[in-house]
């Protein structure tokens, strides 16, 4: 009988869906997969977020509901960044900060009108998405 359990050393990989590593190679095939946080943010319109979402560099990844009418669950990826967006009431909390690097704070800033503002360790943005999530979005200083 074949496990649907994966190990990286003794870490057992529980994803069901194919993950491909940065060289391309399927995780299901080589065992290994990188570990990797992925936060959580509740939202009301998956789509409405994901396009809001899709202003940052964020694009779709995948969608999944458990019926028709159900609520979304929705992967966006940016890069190597990932976010999980969630219509279903009790995964997030509202009012979520999460901190996103990036190469150059000041594209984003005029993306979205904003005055990107200078701390000891990052040039920084605040923005808050259409449901109150915010992000602290910033370029590390040199």
């Amino acid at each position: 009988m074949q496990s649907d359990v994966l190990f990286e050393g003794d870490v057992p990989c529980l994803w069901a869906r194919k993950h491909e590593e940065p060289n391309g190679k399927n995780f299901r095939k080589t065992g290994r997969m990188n570990e990797e946080v992925i936060p959580i943010l509740h939202v009301r319109d998956a789509t409405a977020a994901v396009a809001w979402y899709g202003r940052l560099g964020f694009a779709k990844q995948w969608e999944h509901r458990f019926e028709p009418g159900f609520p979304a669950f929705v992967e966006i990826t940016r890069g190597r960044v990932r976010l999980f967006l969630s219509e279903h009431k009790d995964d997030a909390r509202p009012d979520t900060l999460v901190y996103l690097r990036v190469r150059d704070v000041d594209a984003v800033a005029a993306e979205f009108g904003a005055q990107a503002k200078d701390a000891p360790w990052a040039r920084e943005i605040e923005l808050r998405d259409p449901d109150g999530n915010r992000l602290r979005v910033g370029t590390p200083t040199e």
